[in-house]
């Protein structure tokens, strides 16, 4: 493969996953009153929404409160890979956890997966899904070695699997593979739609931009919101990406985020292969296609790195596009977006009791880039959890588990290097004044001794804002390519006028008078 053609760029100018425009959702009302339910869940994502549907068909009285618009987060910025093959991961697992452990992560997200196939076909629902073999792929010698152990994985744990030693990626110098098999691709808001649509027949409250700040737990949860608003339940899911109420589990501590990037565009048919494709090199590389107006579109993914600890964002946008065409022909790019995610310390997601002090209130987060499965496998467990019944996978995802390898090791790196970049961000400012910016400008400026952060948009508006993050004070950084101030330390995210886009953080940046 080569870098070296000089092209012009198509990229769009502003992030807008294909999801989101291809399908038109339904709006809710914002909560405007007190309520009492049974379930009050928080998060309109893949695990919110598939929990309200899951206990309003059991009959339990739902509330479902989104702080923005439903499927806006996480899961409308996926690329909706619903497979068990979660990268090069099961013999880390198998050191890290037992065979027995690795094998209950495998059979908890292939029984989500077949969750989800099951249902499309049960109900009919008209979400694109397809049927393909998932792909770890290779270029390089240690990348095989890599592979041959994540194959011994497998066979270990009976997956049904195959070595390859080539896969069909054009211009791709692949020197191995590793198949699993029959696993699924699918229209995330598609089928999640369906399932809000079946939620609501059920009973379930659904509310859009309501925004929940704490839980109050005395005689049982209430959810307050930022109007005051009171929800009474008898249980609460919080599946609002990052927790937005901790409730003594330290969650900021046990967690980093991660942002990564995704870029689309119609291709050939003949030269986009069918199938779902991940490089366990650095960078990463993923491709799935999508059926479009009769056409097939690719997806192109990768370029992760920690939240605000990036400075020219776009650069990686660029790497997805010459990725692209260096493998089609004819690739064109029609949408771009990035999306955020949460990796555990052990890479397990947190799913169960938030904490021990709060036996009614339950968690769902973690999910290391995987989430239509790790999403859809919360909400069958924590519906179980909730109606009492027992579940196998309930000691794996344990919020409250410490296993001390890796454990120990990634909380201490992970902490040192939330302080690293909390010392370097508090001398890191130019000299410039915010009056000097010209349209879509940033820089970071000191105004009465104090870092802020000042942006002048394409309308010629100037937005100065302090730049210490609300959350446990580390200074935020520009990300250029969203337009947003992301703090490197716990990975809380604000758009340029200020506003709370991804938590933990709560509470919005300063604006600061000039």
């Amino acid at each position: 493969m080569t870098d070296a053609h000089i092209h012009d760029s198509t990229m769009p100018n502003q992030p807008e996953p294909y999801w989101r425009s291809s399908v038109d959702l339904e709006s809710y009302p914002a909560l405007n009153e007190d309520i009492n339910v049974d379930v009050a869940i928080v998060g309109g994502g893949i695990s919110g929404i598939t929990a309200a549907y899951l206990l309003s068909k059991e009959g339990k009285k739902v509330a479902l409160l989104e702080a923005d618009v439903v499927l806006n987060g996480t899961t409308g910025h996926t690329t909706a890979k619903v497979t068990a093959q979660h990268g090069f991961i099961y013999d880390e697992f198998i050191s890290h956890l037992g065979e027995d452990g690795a094998r209950n992560y495998y059979e908890a997200t292939t029984d989500a997966m077949n969750f989800v196939k099951q249902l499309v076909e049960k109900e009919n629902i008209d979400c694109d899904l397809s049927v393909e073999d998932s792909f770890l792929y290779t270029t390089t010698d240690n990348g095989i070695r890599k592979l041959k152990k994540e194959h011994e994985a497998y066979q270990k744990l009976g997956i049904e699997c195959e070595w390859l030693d080539s896969v069909p990626l054009r211009n791709v110098p692949v020197k191995a593979a590793l198949a699993m098999k029959n696993q699924v691709q699918f229209h995330p808001l598609k089928y999640l739609s369906f399932l809000l649509t079946e939620a609501k027949r059920n009973g379930a409250s659904i509310y859009e931009h309501t925004v929940a700040k704490d839980i109050q737990d005395k005689d049982g949860p209430t959810v307050v919101t930022r109007e005051g608003h009171l929800i009474k339940a008898n249980s609460v899911i919080t599946a609002s990406h990052f927790p937005f109420f901790d409730g003594g589990g330290f969650y900021f501590s046990r967690m980093y985020a991660e942002r990564s990037y995704i870029v689309a565009g119609k291709v050939s048919q003949e030269e986009c292969p069918d199938g779902m494709y991940y490089s366990v090199d650095t960078p990463t590389r993923s491709l799935r296609y999508t059926m479009v107006d009769g056409e097939k579109m690719a997806i192109i993914s990768g370029e992760s790195h920690k939240t605000g600890q990036e400075v020219d964002t776009d650069y990686h946008y660029d790497a997805l596009e010459q990725f692209g065409m260096d493998m089609f022909s004819n690739f064109k790019v029609d949408y771009k977006w990035s999306a955020q995610d949460l990796t555990t310390l052990d890479k397990v997601p947190y799913i169960g009791q938030i904490s021990k002090q709060h036996p009614s209130i339950f968690v769902a987060t973690g999910y290391r880039k995987w989430g239509m499965t790790n999403g859809t496998a919360s909400a069958l467990l924590l519906t179980n959890l909730i109606l009492g019944k027992k579940n196998k996978f309930e000691a794996l995802y344990r919020p409250s588990r410490f296993i001390a390898d890796p454990s120990i090791r990634h909380f201490i790196s992970q902490n040192a290097d939330v302080a690293k970049e909390f010392l370097k961000g508090k001398f890191d400012r130019e000299s410039r004044h915010p009056e000097d910016l010209k349209k879509e400008e940033v820089a970071v400026v000191s105004i009465s001794g104090m870092r802020a952060g000042a942006y002048r948009d394409k309308e010629g508006t100037l937005h100065v804002l302090d730049t210490t993050c609300t959350h446990l004070g580390c200074e935020v950084h520009w990300n250029k390519g969203e337009h947003t101030w992301d703090c490197p330390c716990h990975g809380s995210r604000f758009s340029y006028t200020g506003e709370v886009v991804e938590g933990p953080a709560k509470k919005p940046l300063k604006k600061v008078d000039y």
